[in-house]
């Protein structure tokens, strides 16, 4: 299994920390964001990449702000990497 790797999302906005992501998962041609950036579609791309795919991460859908949604998506990952 590989090491995933995920940004904390704490003291980030949303377009920083998704930049990351993006430079982090370059060969994977996520979007780049911006304020106008629906983060739930975005999401939604960052989990469809290869490496999630499999791994059960949590998708946006029944989170209210990104943050929420990016500490789950760490955490998942954390006990993923164990």
């Amino acid at each position: 299994m590989a090491n995933i790797l995920i940004y904390d999302p704490r003291y980030h906005t949303f377009e920083s920390w998704a930049a990351l992501m993006v430079e982090l998962y370059a060969t994977q041609n996520l979007s780049i964001p911006t304020p106008d950036t629906d983060w739930k579609q975005w999401a939604e791309g960052l989990k469809a990449i290869d490496v999630f795919t499999t791994e059960g991460i949590p998708g946006p859908a029944p989170f209210n702000n990104w943050q929420d949604w990016a500490q789950e998506l760490m955490n998942a990952v954390n006990t993923i990497n164990l």
